[in-house]
């Protein structure tokens, strides 16, 4: 039996390389809105960030966000991203 490969994805935090399902994705649909995506499968283009505290705090501090969407991001949308991380921790 083939065992099946996990995706990975790098965490815009940290930047370590760890599996799709560990981390939260943000995502910036063709409307060019960005908002948290819990189900990991909506269209547009993704960013991903551990379910950490630290890798929030880096990636808030470096832009990191920013850099990946190529605009600047609202903090409605950084406090979403921090609710979902206290959950999960």
């Amino acid at each position: 039996m083939k065992t099946r490969k996990i995706p990975l994805r790098k965490c815009v935090g940290c930047s370590e390389m760890k599996p799709k399902k560990e981390l939260i994705r943000v995502v910036k649909d063709k409307e060019g809105e960005i908002k948290v995506d819990l189900t990991g499968k909506a269209h547009g283009r993704g960013a991903y960030i551990c379910l950490k505290k630290e890798c929030f705090e880096k990636a808030k501090k470096a832009k990191a966000l920013n850099r990946a969407f190529e605009c600047s991001i609202t903090d409605e949308v950084y406090e979403k991203l921090i609710l979902e991380i206290d959950k999960g921790e």
